[in-house]
């Protein structure tokens, strides 16, 4: 009898720093390929990655730096949860850091809209932090739905530009 896998997981830890952003970014979008997704998906999942990264970097750790980590699981149904944690300052009050253009930085350097990116390109959002403890941005995107309507009108563009229309 064949084992088939229910899901496959990726774990990896990295220095809080600017650099290691990109690196976040390229991972998780290697780690999708294989499900095929499209480049809108991928996209948003770098997206969302990256902000919570850049939020772990300079909100949870400064100057001080520390170490991010980053835990991605994707189900056999397609379904990717992916949490980004530090053990950094944390955040006193949740909700209030979940409204749009709030921010701990300098108004000039930060827009406010890590959170606002990250529940806007991913399914569901949620956010634990406790002050002095660190955080945790958990984050949830389910792939290929929806397509199956699109397809017909994707394969209708090319079939006019090509000209037999």
């Amino acid at each position: 009898m064949e084992n088939e896998r229910t899901k496959n997981e990726i774990y990896m830890e990295f220095d809080a720093i600017s650099e290691n952003e990109g690196l976040a970014r390229v991972v998780i979008a290697a780690f999708l390929s294989r499900i095929d997704p499209t480049v809108d998906e991928i996209e948003d999942v770098k997206t969302a990655v990256s902000e919570a990264v850049t939020n772990a970097i300079i909100h949870g750790y400064g100057e001080r730096g520390g170490r991010v980590v980053m835990r991605a699981v994707l189900s056999k149904e397609k379904e990717l949860s992916v949490d980004i944690s530090d053990k950094g300052v944390g955040i006193a009050d949740v909700e209030q850091a979940m409204q749009p253009l709030f921010t701990t930085g300098a108004a000039k350097e930060r827009s406010g809209m890590g959170f606002s990116f990250m529940e806007a390109f991913m399914d569901r959002l949620e956010v634990e932090s406790s002050v002095g403890e660190g955080t945790c941005v958990h984050m949830w995107k389910r792939f290929g739905v929806g397509q199956e309507e699109s397809e017909p009108i994707l394969q209708a563009a090319v079939w006019n530009r090509s000209g037999r229309a």
